[in-house]
């Protein structure tokens, strides 16, 4: 067994953005001498659990408003979209949006209806019905209707409390629910909730003692885990929230419900000063340990003695003596409680959600929006999306029951979650691991490393005897293998670290055995696999009578075969193809293959973009110049930043560098659009609007998508394989136009939403470009978007354009001065001119300067 504590399940159901140097999205082993391809890859198959693995929640200050708390909610969601608001079809979903169609759809007998004829007649009336208790309530009773097997006795027993709480109590919770963090709230703030008309009593409900009947489920223990985190078990009587007084017992807990400025004012009356709230709070500790009593104190002390230690994480704490006194820690634990009082006196009572009913329904949307990662958004957009006026396609909607087969399953998933949030603490979080932590990494993999075998037979075996075609890949997303997958991977990287190759060798060679979970990593799997074989594997394994010469040449043909089989591999995505390809003509080169033997990749070589410089007039702002956060001149212009220019050939109006370089090649001759990616988006869509649509069990949960729920995962190219494969051949053998036409006939008129596909691109324009497209090349172009459609929908450069008369087509990145590629960018430079696509780098020069 391991020994660290375990990791809370807090971390469920929370998204925070990581550092860049993290690299926490990107497959790259963090040794820079690794660094190939896959350093510019983002990760190309994240996962529900790699979402939810972030950091805890840390104190936050409470907003004074409901309108203060909605900005603040702005700016802690993330900005990347969980599958399901990327599948769902753009609505507005701000709070204005909310109201507008709340208010539009109330009537007075509302109160009268249930959850779905308020939901099919899009009625609510304010103070009696809500949006966010009836999204809320909604995903709840779904997940009972269907997979209430998932829940055991005392779980489903404060489901019926939560039904039997009044509206304005469930409203409450819901909106301290959607806040995402454990944090405490002023009751007396809380009133900015409208619907709310007797908010003392709604927190009085959610504060009250509820009896539950006792489990009859086992404990189970989960690999890598010591034991279950504590508090998150429901007891013989639970509240849905807590009250401060009963809670809140030290100055730490009760400082974090003041603000700066309020402690600062409380620093005042007691003389002590600080910068910050650690500053203010250590300065309350040595005041009190310097007077005997302070003149609000009302009580002396003066005469313990007060030793001040620091801990082993470098706080504060302190150590009283008092001579043999037996009373000295109770006195010092007294100051601490006077300011305690002092604190909460200032802030009244306040309410914070029990960890354990919190986790329970965190636990609940995990099962309804197939999804560890899920934000406000998340909650409304299925109903936003129902009562919006649009036209989707036709697809099957199905949900199945047997995501999650049993409860145990479940926990073990959450726990697998809970266990990679602690490796990746280690590896991706808190900078250069040391020794000791890469050690902890291996143990835990130790821990995993049978389980996973285990599960890998178990999901092989539903593979060929219970799944349909293509639909294992997206449920074993939810599998307790999947997490267990991706700690081996890491643990691959730290057997790499410590130099153990050959055990390093036989983990990849059994991650590139199985072709269930995370196809999207083979590529780097291969690459690393040949490269120990090429360098480490010889001198580690037996010669059998070779010289050392012959079993060096021995092993590089073994890495030759590798590369060949990644290659061949159709789940090697294509991303990767280069590099292997490289290494296959380097291992020839070394091995003195004769020629006629040799891999011809001239096909696939790389042209370098060509460089092309345009000139223009350049517009300079004049203001008052910005200040860095050091107070540094910040006049200049940012690199990366937005510059204006004057377009000469089209109007002489102000635009942007992309707009002016765009003119200058319509001067060419060239049509073409700045749509950094749109049109390739929109053709994709066309070309393959059916197999976007085609019947695959649970992608499609709900009449209003987009597009199926895999589409931004590894799982879509896989479960459709002979689909795509049958598209590609086609779009390769020219029949491009005739698809466009076809799904343009059907669906124009009506302006079908489909992901990434814009009807403003005009169906003559479209037809122009599949023209002057080569067959191979826009296939390539379509494989690759199959592959990693989140991953490579950005990066594409800036310009698409194409010549009629010449029957081309080409893009151009557009940078001026300030400009540097990004790995992204670089990443489909690379795609393109590998696809054998005209790629030009065009370099905005100002031949003038105008303030």
């Amino acid at each position: 067994m391991i020994a660290r504590e375990s990791i809370p399940n807090q971390k469920l159901g929370k998204r925070i953005k990581h550092s860049a140097s993290t690299n926490y999205h990107d497959d790259t082993p963090l040794n820079k001498k690794l660094r190939t391809l896959e350093s510019v890859s983002s990760n190309t198959d994240s996962s529900p659990e790699e979402s939810a693995a972030d950091a805890p929640d840390g104190d936050r200050e409470i907003p004074d408003s409901e309108e203060d708390e909605l900005d603040e909610a702005e700016t802690h969601i993330s900005t990347r979209q969980t599958e399901l608001e990327s599948a769902l079809v753009q609505v507005r979903t701000d709070k204005e949006a909310i109201e507008e169609y709340e208010a539009s759809r109330a009537a007075e007998h509302a109160s009268n209806l249930g959850l779905k004829e308020r939901l099919g007649q899009r009625t609510w009336v304010k103070g009696k019905s809500s949006i966010y208790v009836d999204a809320f309530n909604l995903a709840l009773e779904t997940v009972l209707e269907e997979e209430a097997h998932l829940f055991d006795e005392p779980e489903l027993a404060l489901f019926d409390h939560w039904r039997a709480l009044a509206y304005e109590a469930q409203y409450l919770y819901v909106r301290l629910f959607l806040r995402k963090t454990s944090a405490w709230h002023r009751v007396g703030r809380l009133g900015y909730y409208g619907d709310i008309a007797d908010l003392l009593a709604a927190v009085e409900l959610l504060q009250m003692q509820l009896p539950l009947p006792v489990s009859t489920a086992d404990e189970q223990m989960n690999p890598g885990e010591v034991e279950p985190p504590q508090g998150l078990q429901l007891k013989s009587s639970f509240t849905f929230a807590d009250k401060s007084e009963d809670c809140i017992s030290n100055l730490d807990e009760a400082s974090s419900l003041l603000n700066l400025d309020e402690l600062k004012g409380l620093a005042k009356n007691a003389k002590v000063q600080g910068k910050n709230k650690a500053e203010l709070l250590r300065a309350f500790r040595r005041s009190s340990r310097k007077q005997g009593g302070l003149s609000w104190l009302h009580r002396t002390d003066s005469e313990e003695t007060i030793v001040s230690v620091t801990s082993d994480n470098g706080q504060e704490q302190i150590e009283e003596g008092s001579e043999g006194r037996p009373d000295s820690d109770d006195r010092g634990a007294n100051r601490d409680q006077h300011y305690v009082r002092k604190i909460m006196a200032q802030t009244g009572p306040c309410i914070r959600l029990a960890v354990a009913p919190l986790k329970l329904f965190e636990r609940v949307h995990l099962v309804f929006y197939r999804s560890t990662e899920w934000t406000e958004k998340s909650l409304t957009i299925i109903i936003l999306a129902r009562i919006s006026r649009r036209n989707f396609p036709d697809f099957i909607v199905s949900r199945s029951t047997n995501i999650f087969p049993s409860r145990l399953i479940l926990l073990e998933f959450e726990s697998a979650i809970r266990t990679q949030f602690y490796v990746d603490s280690i590896l991706e979080f808190n900078g250069t691991p040391n020794k000791d932590g890469l050690e902890r990494v291996l143990d835990v993999f130790e821990e995993v490393y049978p389980r996973w075998r285990a599960l890998l037979k178990e999901e092989q075996l539903k593979e060929e005897r219970v799944y349909e075609s293509g639909e294992g890949a997206y449920m074993r997303r939810f599998s307790p293998a999947w997490v267990y997958t991706r700690i081996v991977h890491k643990a691959e990287y730290v057997l790499g670290k410590f130099k153990h190759h050959k055990r390093e060798h036989e983990l990849l060679s059994e991650l590139l055995g199985q072709h269930l979970f995370h196809a999207a990593r083979r590529g780097a799997w291969y690459q690393r696999k040949a490269l120990v074989e090429e360098h480490y594997m010889g001198a580690l394994t037996p010669t059998e009578g070779r010289t050392p010469e012959a079993q060096a040449r021995y092993w590089k043909r073994i890495a030759l075969h590798t590369c060949e089989d990644g290659l061949q591999d159709r789940e090697c995505h294509q991303i990767y193809h280069y590099d292997l390809q490289k290494r296959v003509s380097r291992l020839e080169k070394n091995l003195k293959v004769v020629k006629r033997e040799q891999h011809d990749f001239s096909h696939a070589r790389l042209v370098k973009p060509v460089e092309r410089f345009v000139e223009g007039i350049k517009v300079e702002k004049q203001g008052t110049p910005a200040k860095s956060r050091r107070g540094s001149d910040a006049s200049s212009v940012r690199r990366g930043g937005k510059t204006i220019w004057i377009d000469e050939r089209e109007g002489g109006g102000e635009c942007s560098v992309e707009d002016m370089c765009l003119s200058w090649y319509r001067s060419q001759g060239w049509k073409g659009y700045h749509s950094e990616g749109g049109i390739i988006r929109t053709i994709f869509a066309y070309l393959f609007y059916d197999v976007l649509f085609v019947y695959i069990p649970n992608v499609f949960q709900t009449a209003y998508q987009t597009c199926p729920l895999d589409l931004h995962t590894d799982a879509f190219y896989p479960s459709r394989a002979s689909e795509i494969s049958h598209r590609l051949v086609e779009i390769g053998n020219g029949d491009a136009e005739r698809i466009i036409r076809e799904v343009d006939t059907r669906e124009r008129e009506k302006k079908t939403c489909v992901v990434g596909l814009d009807w403003m691109f005009e169906l003559d324009d479209l037809i122009d470009i599949v023209k002057c497209f080569r067959g191979e090349p826009l296939a390539t172009i379509c494989k690759v978007m199959a592959q990693e459609y989140r991953q490579r929908g950005g990066g594409i450069p800036d310009l698409f354009l194409w010549h009629p008369e010449r029957k081309e087509v080409m893009f151009a990145e557009v940078k001026s001065e300030n400009d540097r590629l990004s790995d992204t960018q670089r990443l489909w430079i690379h795609v393109l001119t590998g696809a054998g696509i005209r790629v030009e780098l065009c370099n905005a020069v100002a031949k003038e300067v105008r303030n």
